[in-house]
């Protein structure tokens, strides 16, 4: 089949079972994406992976009708080729940003994945498809839980009190810091304390639940503008 210059339609018979070995690792990809709630689930990995099958394929085998003339030569890969670039707009509309922290970027990989998924199926390479399909797995579901056991310490909640002076949007500013340094606010309580002078002061206890060390993240709250203290310590019960 490949060694002939003109593929017939029998011949392409063979050429749907590389077809749909790309539709069923790609549909396993997009199914774990799609349990997850993504933006790219089920459909968009299953398309972009027989999509690039496909174009392996037909660079691969389409072309052979013309190698009957003399001075024609092809490169079977100039198509499939430009599937690696092609691919970057559907992974560049997949990210994007909220509340300054870049989203979808595990997403918009597992497309681009897909995307060599589909290739290597097209070219045969079954075997390094599937493996390829694993690795996935185990990146996207096990390397969570390595590094939540690597880092233990870091996935239990902080609460970082803080004393400021209040109706000079202090908190907001501090709410900023938090979300900006990648920290997921859970909870928060305002005390404001009674006090003789026109300045009125507050205390908040923030509840956060984040990534890096929080004694970072206090001493850039103590720094902001109208901060008075601020302090961290491991959440309580009942906060």
């Amino acid at each position: 089949m490949p060694g002939d210059a003109v593929v017939s339609g029998l011949d392409e018979l063979p050429l749907l079972v590389e077809l749909g070995t790309a539709l069923l690792f790609s549909s396993l990809i997009g199914l774990e994406r799609e349990v997850r709630a993504k933006s790219a689930g089920l459909r968009t990995h299953a398309l972009v992976g027989v999509g690039a099958a496909l174009f392996m394929l037909v660079s691969k085998y389409a072309f052979g009708d013309l190698l009957v003339f003399d001075r024609v030569s092809l490169d079977p890969s100039r198509v499939a080729a430009q599937i690696v670039s092609g691919i970057g707009f559907i992974g560049g509309g997949l990210i994007f940003v909220r509340r300054d922290a870049v989203r979808g970027l595990t997403t918009a990989a597992s497309v681009w994945l897909v995307a060599a998924v589909g290739m290597a199926c097209g070219g045969g390479l079954v075997v390094l498809a599937a493996a390829t399909t694993a690795v996935h797995f185990l990146v996207a579901i096990g390397f969570p839980y390595l590094l939540r056991v690597g880092r233990p310490a870091l996935r239990e909640p902080q609460v970082v009190r803080v004393g400021y002076l209040d109706g000079f949007g202090v908190l907001r500013s501090v709410l900023t810091m938090c979300t900006s340094r990648g920290w997921a606010l859970l909870d928060l309580q305002v005390e404001r304390e009674d006090s003789d002078d026109e300045q009125r002061t507050a205390v908040v206890a923030l509840r956060l639940r984040g990534k890096v060390p929080v004694a970072a993240l206090v001493e850039e709250i103590s720094a902001l503008p109208g901060v008075l203290h601020a302090a961290a310590g491991e959440a309580e019960a009942g906060f």
